[in-house]
């Protein structure tokens, strides 16, 4: 759920959704999940329709619940390459299930502009320029991808809802994509008392994200997913909390702009 309200205004209160803008590049091409802050990729863009591709790492709302909203796509001039994980079901009937009538007053097909959706499996891929690595991380309800994006000798990894599992293959297939990162933005919805929640909803508490972290090699840890009922205030206490880690640790802010 989005989370506005004067407590949440420093840290932001949308929904996932972070846009990448290549070297070289001046406005974002590539955008990872389509919660209610693609809304503001729109401003990015500076007037101009989106010319570039959405990837989504599943399918769960608060990932996708901006799309028809994301007004740079929604345009006679715009052109939108829509891509989820293999294996969900074909991406338009698994969208059009929430997004029509009665649901919603359009379907996929009332987008404007040169739409096209599609799947992709876990593995390397070239995506507007930019090196990709999609993997499947253990998370509850449906299958999960995490992307590990890298530009020149740049490299992050995105992996916003993520139950970092015991030793086995999802567990090694998601520290690959993670390993050596500049940059790792992590699922931190939960705090440690919370973990058995955490683990009921598929998600990792802020202490398992520095573990992951750590045995990823990552440079930097960027606590991402906040909880919806998380305020300013409680967040500056989780960051105060895992001060003097031998990562640099910040959390997700709305609107930040990281150069890698």
């Amino acid at each position: 759920m989005p989370a506005p309200g004067v407590e949440f205004v420093r840290f932001g209160g949308n929904t996932s959704c972070v846009a990448v803008t290549p070297s070289g590049a001046d406005s974002p091409s590539l955008v990872l999940d389509a919660g209610t802050g693609i809304r503001s990729v729109t401003e990015l863009l500076a007037g101009a329709a989106f010319h570039g591709t959405i990837l989504l790492t599943h399918l769960h709302w608060d990932h996708w619940h901006g799309l028809p909203f994301f007004a740079a796509g929604d345009r006679d001039d715009a052109q939108v390459r829509l891509i989820m994980p293999v294996g969900v079901g074909d991406p338009v009937e698994m969208l059009r299930r929430s997004m029509s009538p009665p649901h919603f007053p359009i379907d996929p097909s009332g987008l404007r502009g040169r739409w096209t959706f599609e799947t992709l499996g876990p593995g390397p891929h070239l995506i507007e320029g930019l090196h990709i690595i999609a993997g499947d991380v253990p998370h509850k309800g449906g299958r999960t991808f995490g992307y590990r994006v890298e530009d020149g000798g740049s490299s992050f990894a995105y992996l916003p809802d993520h139950r970092p599992a015991a030793d086995g293959p999802l567990r090694e297939a998601a520290l690959d994509l993670a390993r050596g990162v500049d940059l790792l933005v992590h699922d931190a919805q939960f705090v440690a008392g919370e973990d058995s929640i955490a683990a009921e909803y598929g998600h990792a508490t802020v202490d398992q994200a520095v573990a992951f972290a750590l045995d990823a090699g990552a440079s930097e840890l960027m606590l991402f997913h906040h909880s919806p009922a998380r305020s300013d205030a409680a967040l500056d206490e989780i960051i105060n909390a895992v001060a003097g880690r031998s990562l640099r640790i910040s959390a997700a802010t709305e609107g930040s702009d990281r150069q890698l």
